[in-house]
Formats: C-alpha cells, structure tokens, sequence
C-alpha cells in the first residue's frame, strides 16, 4: 500500500512541477516564471504602499500590546494576538529548521540572505492580503466569520466591474487552496516530524515507527479541530509564544557557544549571496532557493494568512494587515536566518558534506554537535511547530472546502477525517516526493491570489490612509 502510494506520489508530483515550474533563461540560469511572479508581487506590495513593511511595524506592535482606541469590534470571533498566532502557527514550522538546511544545501549559505530579503518584501504582501481578507468577510448568522481571498477575489473584483473573473478565480483559488493544503500544511510538516522523532526513537523499536508517529500526530490534532477555529487559536496562542521562546533560546545558546564565529558566517552568508559559485545557478541559483523556500515558509503570496485574520474582533480592516506584516518578519527575517547562522557556523564552515542528508538531518547535526544530547528537545520543538502548523492549515482547508460547496456537517466531517488521514500517509512516504508537490501546489494557489492583490491594491491604499487620517496617534 505504501509502495503504491508512493509511485503515486511520485508520479503527481513530476506531473505538477512540470508545469508549475516552467523555467525562462535569466543570466544563463533557467529561473522558474512562478518565482519571479511572487518577487514581482512582494516588489509592488512594498513600493506601491511605500514601505509599510517599515512604516507600519510599530503600529502592529502597538495593536498587539495596548488597548485599541477605536470603537469594540461588532463582528469576529478571536482576538487580534490569536489572529496572529493562528496566521504563524501555519507559517513557523519544519521549514524553519528543515527548509533553511534545504536552501542552504542547495544554494549555499547566500541563499539565507536572500531568503531574508524575501521575507522583507513579503510583510507588503501580507499586509495586502489580509487587509482585504477582513475588508470582504462574511459575517453568517451563527457569529461565527468566513473570509480569505475566495472572498476579495469574488467581492472584490465585482466591485470594480469584474464579476466573472472574479468569482472563477475566487473558486480555483479555493480548489487549489482545499488540495495544497494537504501538502505544505500536512503532508510535509508530517513527514519530517516523523523522521526526527523516529531518529531519536530508534526506528528498530517500532516496525512501521513513521506511521506511528502519523496517528500520534492525527489523533491529537483531530481533538483540536473538532471544536472549530475558537479551540484551534485557543491552543495556537499558548503553544506558539512558548514554542517560539524555546527554539530561540536554543538557538541563542549555540551560538553563544560560538560567538566567536558568528561574524564569519554573516560574511559567507552575505558574500555567496552576490558571488556564489559552487552552487546551482551560482548567484542566480541562490537568489531562486532562497526565495522559493522563503515563500514556502512565511507563505507570503498565497493569501492563505488572510482566512486566519478575516476572523478577528476588529471593524477596522488596516489593523489586520499590521498585525499580518509581523508574521514572514517572525519566520523568514528572525527564525530563518538564526537557524542559518547555526548550520552555516557548525556545517558549512568546518566543510563537513551535506550530500544526501535531509533538512531535519543537517539541522538536527549542527545543533547536536553544538550542544550533545539536544536532539531530542529539538525534536520535541520540530514536532510543536509541525502540530501547530498543521491546526492552522486544517482550518484554511475547510473554509475554503465551505466556500466551494456550502457549509454542512456532513461535508466537514469527510474534510477533517481526510484532513487526518494525510497526516498519516505523509509521515510514511519519501520526502522528496512532498516538498515537489507541496511546493508546486503552494506556487500554483499565488496566481490568482496576486491578481487579485494588483487589482485591488487601490481600494487597500485608500482603507490605509483613512485609518491613518482617523487613528494617527496609534
């Protein structure tokens, strides 16, 4: 069964990145048209809002620590902190550890400067799509609230004259949106959880010791899922905050141990960013990994952030864009590039060799070597940040399954069931399998996502300046 499940999967994900990934020649190097697609929306967001990624940082940490000084939210069902945990929750997980060794594998240690940059030029982007996510939600009878971009796509666009075009976006969106999240937040986060755990477990302990680990990980999130968005943001807004605090200050802690080469790996991580020769692509190729596995981790593009936020207590769309901008500034700019600093400093200064080794392997070889005997509470980490990434990509499915064909019992029982028993099949086959579709399914959902961002930018622009005009002493 999971020898045929895997033929599957292979076969799938060649299918996808085929067309996904269709490369144009830039610079002698193929650069796949989907990544520049997403450079290209983060570069507009970022110039087209003058900066808001640095104008607006302090208005989201405002929003987030002091009492609001505008009128209490009528509609929304969880609080601004729970927004944002919920939105990270789905953005920090496996691939802060497992992705930034990916990268850096692949495209040498320039490619966490790039994939820094890219988590930079995203906060516009996120702060775009959630803005418009809360703009255009839907507030049903139950007080419970539906959005995402599903919604601004079809709202939106109608407003503005385009009705059709928007509501056949609105629905491949949400298709899409339905089966990737099956793959980066599922399969993928399943995966490397059970090859982390399993490597500290023993495998000869336990004949089928992945799969084990896949029902550990179904049964517990399906007793959260089952009590909706209200028990997921419940336990997002403690696990994240603590999870988050434990992974750095382990990460602090290496590299107080190594203070002494810190200096060295920011200068090879800035260097190979603009001379990377022993790479794929060389500096090209690094710029193309970084920004791919940024997109990958802070999900900047995809819209899906903006589901999370669409259900917060507030009237005032504009905040939930701040509050969003936090999140690829969390994930790509501090996690991602303190996980890189550990790797390049105990793997890829001493020249040891990373051929063949997984994400979780080289991670799981840099912090051990650091400090001997951690990888067991980095696998504990590993697997809190997978748990929690799969609660939030639970909830971005059913709304967008809801939006498809209506709201029933019936129809959410068959999504979570299905929801669960992916996790299951994912912690059980190979991984390379997983990241090809995952990403090709991830980059597939930023097509109509970014439309409708460049369509509707104007209307976001002017929420901004009134909420500026109104409240600027926030």
């Amino acid at each position: 069964m999971l020898n045929f499940l895997e033929t599957a999967m292979a076969a799938l994900a060649a299918s996808l990145t085929s067309i996904v990934f269709f490369k144009v020649e830039l610079l002698g190097v193929g650069v796949p048209l989907i990544v520049l697609w997403l450079v290209a929306g983060a570069v507009f967001c970022t110039v087209y809002f003058n900066f808001i990624n640095i104008r607006g940082f302090a208005t989201a940490i405002k929003l987030l620590t002091q009492k609001p000084k505008y009128k209490d939210a009528v509609v929304g069902e969880i609080t601004h902190f729970q927004a944002l945990t919920t939105a990270v929750s789905g953005t920090v997980g496996i691939g802060n550890i497992a992705g930034v060794a990916v990268a850096i594998s692949l495209g040498g240690a320039g490619a966490a400067f790039w994939l820094a940059v890219a988590g930079f030029l995203g906060m516009s982007t996120k702060f775009c799509e959630c803005t418009l996510s809360t703009l255009y939600r839907q507030n049903r009878s139950d007080a419970t609230v539906a959005g995402g971009p599903m919604y601004y796509l079809q709202e939106g666009l109608a407003r503005i004259g385009r009705p059709k075009l928007g509501k056949a976006m609105a629905k491949f969106y949400a298709l899409c949106m339905v089966i990737g999240c099956f793959g980066i937040g599922n399969m993928f986060q399943s995966n490397q959880a059970a090859v982390i755990l399993t490597s500290q477990l023993g495998e000869s302990n336990f004949a089928y010791s992945n799969v084990l680990v896949g029902l550990v990980l179904a049964v517990a999130i399906g007793l959260v899922i089952i009590g909706g968005l209200k028990s997921i943001a419940s336990v997002t807004s403690r696990l994240v905050p603590m999870m988050l605090v434990i992974y750095l200050a382990l990460v602090i802690i290496v590299l107080g141990l190594n203070y002494s080469q810190v200096g060295d790996a920011f200068a090879l991580i800035f260097s190979e960013a603009f001379t990377a020769n022993g790479v794929s692509g060389g500096v090209i190729g690094a710029m193309i990994i970084g920004f791919q596995r940024a997109v990958f981790s802070n999900e900047a593009g995809l819209g899906s952030a903006g589901i999370a936020h669409a259900a917060a207590k507030t009237d005032e769309p504009v905040t939930q864009g701040m509050v969003a901008l936090l999140e690829p500034f969390i994930d790509s700019v501090v996690v991602c590039t303190m996980t890189a600093l550990v790797i390049v400093i105990l793997v890829i200064l001493p020249g040891e060799a990373t051929n063949g080794i997984s994400g979780i392997e080289m991670s799981i070889r840099a912090f051990d070597k650091a400090i001997p005997g951690s990888s067991p509470l980095l696998a504990i980490i590993a697997t809190l940040f997978a748990f929690s990434t799969m609660l939030a990509w639970s909830y971005y499915g059913l709304i967008a399954l809801e939006y498809l064909v209506g709201r029933s019992e019936l129809s959410g029982m068959i999504f979570r069931v299905t929801f669960l028993f992916f996790i299951v099949v994912g912690s059980a086959i190979n991984l390379q399998s997983v990241i090809d579709i995952s990403d090709a399914l991830v980059f597939l959902i930023s097509i109509p996502n970014l439309i409708g961002l460049y369509l509707l930018a104007p209307e976001v622009k002017r929420e901004l300046i009134a909420f500026q005009q109104r409240y600027s002493k926030i």
